[in-house]
């Protein structure tokens, strides 16, 4: 049974504009001043521009600021090549779509890199600025594209680890209070959840039998005290606050502020109209989740209402 996802904080409109705003980070290096100063400044309203003035520096801008959509390098730098410094990139970013920039024709390197993957496109000096931007944002869409792969096959892979534990859990598993734990925890696991709560209902009440997993071991379960989770029982549709701070209906509350969760999943565990138990997912950062992410957990808490009936659960009691 679909429910419709209710949100007690930021709208999906309003998330989606922000993720369609963010601007891309890409990096410049160049060991000329005035052509990393040009560079920068002919990005700088498109997107998120870093700069380094060498392939070390470089190097240690990307250990600070984290992976970045498209770098834009000159390849004749003291030290390191601009092939060399790209290389070293690969292994951490794979995503990164690469590009140099040359005045020279150092063909054998250029070739090199480009037949290892290691640079996405070159462009001569002096390049055309028009010229450069174009093949940018084709960079910057490329990424894109690897990125929302990647991210469609770490999905693919979550759901089938969370598909395998639940088969598994269901033939392994003597009593139904087995099964609750195991499940709590590959959902924590499967979708970078600081805590997962998986807890039995009875005549839509929650009762004491509950699965557990908290990858610090110090959050407690307050269900029963928690707004989302009473509207999540009446309604029978899921509850998302993905900003608790800036929520109203939970900034107040309690236990938000004595555990630190900072944004709070709770989806009903229904089979056949009947609700078997709740789902809570809990993070300690605001959290930033896809319609597709919310779509693939409430398929899977399907799978765990069809574990559970499997393991023992009663309709009528458990």
């Amino acid at each position: 049974m679909d429910h419709p996802i209710v949100e007690t904080s930021t709208s999906r409109r309003q998330l989606s504009t922000l993720e369609r705003n963010k601007k891309l980070k890409i990096l410049v290096v160049d060991d000329e001043p005035d052509n990393l100063d040009l560079l920068y400044r002919t990005f700088r309203r498109d997107f998120n521009v870093l700069k380094a003035d060498s392939g070390v520096n470089a190097l240690k801008v990307l250990a600070t600021e984290g992976e970045v959509a498209v770098i834009i390098s000159d390849q004749r730098m003291p030290e390191m090549k601009g092939t060399e410094f790209l290389s070293k990139t690969l292994p951490q970013f794979p995503d990164t779509v690469r590009i140099i920039l040359t005045g020279f024709t150092d063909i054998e390197d250029l070739v090199e890199a480009i037949n290892a993957g290691q640079v996405y496109k070159y462009i001569t000096k002096p390049w055309d600025p028009g010229e450069l931007k174009a093949v940018v944002q084709r960079a910057a869409e490329t990424y894109g594209l690897l990125k929302q792969r990647t991210e469609e096959l770490r999905r693919a892979n979550a759901q089938m680890a969370l598909l395998t534990v639940l088969v598994q859990v269901t033939q392994a598993a003597q009593t139904l209070e087995e099964t609750l734990t195991p499940i709590a925890t590959v959902f924590s696991e499967s979708f970078t959840a600081d805590s997962c709560t998986l807890q039995l209902i009875q005549d839509n009440q929650l009762v004491a039998t509950q699965g557990f997993y908290s990858r610090g071991g110090s959050l407690e379960n307050w269900l029963d005290q928690d707004p989302l989770t009473s509207e999540a029982i009446a309604t029978g549709e899921m509850q998302v606050s993905l900003d608790v701070p800036k929520d109203a209906k939970l900034a107040d509350v309690r236990h938000y502020q004595d555990t630190g969760v900072q944004a709070h999943l709770v989806i009903p565990i229904t089979y056949r109209n009947h609700q078997l138990g709740i789902l809570s997912l809990q993070w300690l950062q605001p959290c930033s989740l896809r319609e597709d992410e919310l779509s693939i957990i409430r398929l899977s808490a399907e799978l765990v209402a069809i574990a559970l009936t499997s393991s023992g659960y009663k309709l009528a009691k458990i």
